[in-house]
């Protein structure tokens, strides 16, 4: 078993993709074919009814508890791999982008990228895993022939220890762990060179990523989410967090629905405060780098909120597309549209699979 492995990935006939989140697990399972990935099946658990709470609300579930959820949703979604890739929270992990001293030798690069990494890590170096990332250069213009740029992760032992016990005791067994900006990626950004800002809305809080070349040049947590939306929803119209949770996702921005205008006026309150921070993110980074975002990816359990696409091009001003992971595999016609809609909570379970594929 690869322990972390964030780069590269074992190639199999058929791979499934476990994403353990705070509200919600989720599972994508693939299989090669002709060359294309096919989908199989996927399933989505919510884990707010296991800790007495609404659906869509974050958790504090014992190892034990989620396990025996993973059990459940393999069994419900008709899971037959038991080789995964198993994706790791960004709250439990550390990325930097570095500029270290260049060495010609790889065996005394690798020595100084490794010692130089404990100045970034914040905890002691025996309780992380820690991998890195030399990024290639684009423009050998642009060369600095004594420094070279590296993407360090570190990742707590205690969160690997956590969900290898998870995934085991569910009887799978995990390939890979890795940082789920990294499955995002994979699943939803096709941009090779362009930066290009992702926004990955989960219960809890929302991620924001500013990837140019395929390397995480930015990374930032907001601490609001899709759940804080839900309860200002359910506060302001007097609903339970169930039906405030219903009404956002079937409902959302659209105008003309069931929903009223005070109840759109306070989706737009919350996704502004949101999108007013990723706004000054995104800002920082082009004042700093002197180029352009040329898009932003909505993806998370916040991105299936309706209209959100359009409501986050009048804030921003640039494109903005609804991730569609699933556009990357092979499926019946007939389950395009709902796999479209759901696209945005399954971009992490889709890009684990598709690693373990190796599409």
């Amino acid at each position: 078993m690869a322990f972390f492995g964030l780069f590269g990935g074992k190639k199999g006939t058929s791979a499934l993709g476990v994403d353990i989140g705070s509200s919600s697990l989720k599972v994508v399972q693939l299989r090669k074919e002709g060359g294309k990935a096919v989908l199989e099946t996927y399933g989505e658990l919510a884990l707010g009814p296991y800790a007495h709470a609404a659906v869509g609300q974050a958790t504090n579930l014992s190892p034990e508890q989620i396990t025996e959820t993973l059990k459940d949703l393999l069994r419900e979604a008709k899971v037959t791999a038991k080789e995964c890739g198993v994706s790791i929270p960004y709250a439990r992990s550390l990325l930097s982008l570095v500029t270290l001293p260049r060495r010609s030798d790889p065996a005394e690069q690798k020595t100084v990228i490794e010692l130089e990494a404990r100045k970034y890590i914040p905890i002691p170096m025996q309780e992380v895993q820690l991998d890195w990332f030399i990024v290639p250069e684009t423009d050998p213009s642009m060369a600095k022939p004594d420094k070279v740029d590296v993407l360090l992760v570190a990742v707590q032992n205690d969160e690997l220890k956590l969900l290898d016990q998870v995934t085991r005791g569910a009887g799978l067994l995990p390939q890979f762990f890795e940082i789920e900006i990294f499955s995002t990626l994979r699943a939803a950004v096709d941009e090779p060179m362009k930066p290009v800002m992702v926004l990955d809305i989960g219960a809890g809080s929302t991620k924001t990523y500013i990837v140019e070349r395929g390397v995480v040049a930015r990374s930032h947590s907001i601490p609001a989410g899709s759940q804080d939306i839900t309860r200002a929803l359910a506060a302001s119209a007097n609903l339970t967090i169930a039906r405030a949770e219903a009404l956002k996702k079937e409902e959302g921005l659209r105008s003309g629905t069931a929903a009223t205008a005070s109840e759109r006026a306070t989706l737009e309150l919350v996704f502004s405060r949101i999108f007013s921070e990723a706004h000054r993110v995104l800002t920082q980074y082009e004042t700093e780098s002197q180029k352009p975002v040329s898009a932003i990816v909505l993806s998370g359990g916040g991105g299936v909120t309706k209209e959100l696409e359009a409501y986050a091009k009048s804030v921003f001003s640039i494109d903005v597309r609804i991730a569609d992971p699933f556009g990357k595999t092979e499926a019946p016609a007939f389950m395009r549209p709902v796999l479209e809609e759901i696209g945005p909570e399954f971009a992490v379970a889709v890009g684990l699979a598709l690693r373990q594929l190796g599409a």
